[in-house]
Parts: structure tokens; sequence; C-alpha cells
């Protein structure tokens, strides 16, 4: 096994383990925005519990994110040092700004957003909720930015640098709107929305199942079943249909192995599912006839390119690709399908708080938009290779040329040891908090006075109430 391999193993494995917390911030962030606004425009108590209950698990959730992030900004300089030094200038100033604009916006108001609600008072407490939401927002465009650079760079030059060719930016705004930037940017967070709902869905559920807090997973219901369906739709049909347009127009070798699709032809079919026979050039499966040429070209008799027109050197793993990106659409498809019986059952006399099976689905909706989330991740990388910076620089040339295979091994070893850890640690602190639900209102709502001073005690007991 060679540096370049192990580098490639170590990095797949810390970014798709760090990749389960954004989507949950991004998510969770937006319904307790949502929440915050119905209480403060209705003033019902129940919807305060929820607001102070998931910001203990965005808490949680937040730490961890953070955690498992930083791990990969050292990735950089010590797996992929050569990379780092080429493009440096452009992709070292996107995350700068990152850390510069969103991280400390975030973590600016987020202590007034975990521990400043019982004093705030709603509106006050609302504004630092949606400013923590936003830098989370604000924090994956600038990542974006970046990664989408990668993904179809503009806006630069090569010249020749002090340790050899160095990719310089030329233009800003050409960077920043790279072709791929806008769609892969809405396609990340309507799915992190999406993640967000199903985490709140799934928490309501296991309540409604165990017959406890019954008053506010229904409210819960309210909220996140009707905004599930509406983003289960919307990423199916029109945001996932605009990331396949732009990686049919600027990736498509990608497109060909996402699809398995050898041949270039007109009526291209969109496979459902199947197996990629590599060393024959054959893709077995089950597709519907001129569907991918109406969805990437919008008419049947579109000729879509095949894998035969480009040299196999560059060849992604094409079986890959192909699974990783067929269980993201399908997952998508089942959403949406989810979303419809929910939606049918809630609104049909509010049958789904006693449909156990349905509720059991519900349940074990996080894990499947988080699966689907990262299936999205691994057919926006994997499909990108070799390269690492499309045709531009492929990854074998941007690996640190001073790493062994033994050094490789070991931290890798380090890093599943400690993200098991990790891992059973977060599962265990959140069905903590899940088990233990929410506090009655008058509990959060008191201000620990006893390990104040003498002289500050009185002054906080007569604090009026949030």
């Amino acid at each position: 096994m060679t540096p370049e391999f192990l580098s490639r193993i170590q990095f797949a494995l810390t970014a798709s383990f760090h990749f389960i917390f954004p989507p949950i911030s991004m998510g969770l962030g937006l319904l307790l925005v949502i929440i915050g606004i119905i209480y403060v425009r209705t003033g019902n108590p129940v919807w305060r519990r929820v607001s102070f209950f998931g910001v203990q698990i965005y808490g949680l959730v937040f730490a961890l994110g953070i955690a498992t992030g930083i791990v990969q900004e050292f990735e950089f300089g010590t797996n992929w040092a050569d990379y780092s030094r080429f493009v440096g200038n452009i992709f070292g100033s996107l995350l700068a700004a990152e850390g510069i604009f969103a991280f400390f916006l975030e973590g600016g108001f987020l202590g007034l957003m975990l521990f400043g609600g019982n004093r705030l008072g709603p509106r006050m407490w609302l504004f630092a909720t949606f400013m923590v939401t936003f830098g989370a927002h604000f924090s994956a465009l600038w990542i974006l930015m970046a990664n989408s650079w990668m993904q179809t760079p503009a806006g630069y030059t090569i010249m020749e640098g002090t340790n050899g060719p160095q990719a310089f930016m030329t233009t800003f705004a050409e960077v920043v709107f790279t072709p791929s930037f806008l769609p892969r940017l809405f396609h990340v967070w309507v799915a992190s929305w999406m993640v967000g709902a199903s985490l709140m869905l799934s928490i309501s559920a296991w309540y409604l199942l165990k017959n406890r807090h019954l008053e506010l997973a229904k409210h819960i219901f309210q909220v996140a079943l009707p905004l599930f369906v509406v983003l289960a739709i919307l990423q199916l049909f029109i945001v996932g249909a605009q990331q396949a347009i732009e990686v049919t127009n600027h990736q498509p070798l990608k497109l060909a192995a996402m699809e398995g699709l050898w041949e270039t032809q007109s009526c291209a079919p969109f496979m459902l599912f199947g197996w990629v026979d590599v060393d024959n050039q054959t893709t077995y499966g089950v597709g519907i006839p001129c569907l991918l040429s109406i969805l990437t070209y919008f008419k049947p008799s579109a000729v879509v390119t095949g894998l035969d027109s480009f040299a196999s050197d560059p060849w992604p793993p094409i079986n890959l690709v192909f699974q990783v990106y067929h269980l993201m659409v399908n997952l998508g498809f089942l959403f949406v399908l989810i979303g419809l019986v929910g939606a049918f059952y809630f609104y049909r006399g509010r049958r789904i708080y006693q449909t156990r099976w349905l509720l059991w689905v519900f349940v074990f909706l996080i894990v499947l938009t988080e699966v689907a989330t990262i299936s999205g991740w691994w057919t926006t990388e994997v499909g990108r290779q070799p390269w690492i910076v499309y045709n531009i620089m492929k990854t074998a040339d941007g690996v640190s040329s001073t790493l062994t295979s033994g050094e490789l091994l070991f931290s890798i070893g380090m890093f599943v040891v400690l993200y098991i850890i990790l891992g059973i640690l977060f599962l265990f602190l959140l069905n903590e908090k899940i088990q233990h639900g929410p506090a009655p209102l008058e509990h959060m709502e008191e201000v620990p006075v006893t390990s104040l001073p003498d002289s500050f005690r009185e002054i906080f007991r007569n604090q009026p109430r949030a």
C-alpha cells in the first residue's frame, strides 16, 4: 500500500466522519429559527420547550463538528503538502475567509444561544439563534467555494513559484462563482435541511412510540413533516436535477461513470440500479430508456457522452461511483415516498400518531438522510478522480513526498480508534438527552444561583423571567 493510497483512505475516513455533523448543524439550526419565530408570534410555551431541547442537541453536534473538522485543516499540511503548495494562494484564502468571517460569527453567538435563552428574552434569543444558524450556512458557503473550485477551476493562472508551479488567483469573482458552485451550494443546503428535519422527526416518532412527551412530539411533527416533504421534492426534482446538468456540462466523464454509460448514444437510459463490470465494459441493471437524455438535455434524442469517448487512464473507480450515486438517488425517491405517505396519514385525522410501523420508519429516517448526504459527497469526490484539481493536478501529485506507509498506517489506526470512541460518546450523549427529554419550562428558565456569591443571589432571584 503506497502513501498515496493510504492518504486517500485517511482523508476519506476523517472527512466522512466529520460530514455527519455539519448537515445536522445547518438543518437543526433552521428548525430552531422556525420554531423560535412561531413562539414569538404565538407565545405558546410548548415551542419554548422545543427550542430549549433542540439547542441542547445543537451544542453537542457543534462540539463534535469542531473536534472532527479541525483534523481536515491539518491533513492539508501533513498528507497533502504538495497540493497545498500548488493551490495555497487560492484554496488557502477561501479557507481563511471561512475562519474569519463565518466561524467567528457562529462561535460568537453560540454562547448566547446555548446559555442565554432564559435571560435574553425570546426575541434576542431568536436573534442569537439566527446568527448561529447563519454562521453555519456561511461557513458551508466558503468551504463549498473552495471545493467547487477543485471541481471546476476558473479564474486562475499557473506560474512558477519558489517551490515549483503554483496556481494564482486572477479573478476573485471567477474563483468564487466557478460553474459548479451555486448548484452544489443549494444541493448541500437542502440536503442539510432535510437532515435536520429528519432528526427532529426521528425524536418525535420515538416519543410517540414510547408514549412520552406527546404534546411536544406532535408540535414538532406539525413543523418538521411539511418541511421535510417540500425539501424532499425540491431536492429530487429541482435542486438535484440542476446539479446533474452542471456535471453534464462541465464533468462529462464523471456523469458517464455515475451512470455506467459506456457508449456515447442518443436516448441514453437512466439506470435505477445495477452493477458495472469494468473488465467487460458492461453495465447490468434496470434503467429507464431515454430518461438520462431528458434529464440532462431536456430532449429524448440528445446524445450523452459515454466512457468510450475518454482515455481509460483518467477513469475514476467507475463501479464505486455508480453505486454511491445510485444509493443517493434511490434514497431521494424513497424520501419523497416516505414524506408523502407521512403527510397522507398526518392530514387524515392525525392517524400517523397511532400508525406504529410508519413511526418506526421516521425513527430511522435520520440514518437514511445521513447515508444519502455522505453518498453524495463520495460521488462528488471519488467521481473527480484521479484529479485532485480537475484536469490540472492529479491526486498522486498532491500527496506529501515525505510520508511513509508505516506512518500512515499508524495514524489511520489512531483515527479509527479515536473516531469509534467519539462516535460511541456522541450516540451515548445524544441518547441520554433524548431519553431524558425536555425539562419542564419552569426548570429551564430558572437561573442557577447556588454557585453565585451571596451578594448576587438576591439580584438574580428577583429578575423577571424571559
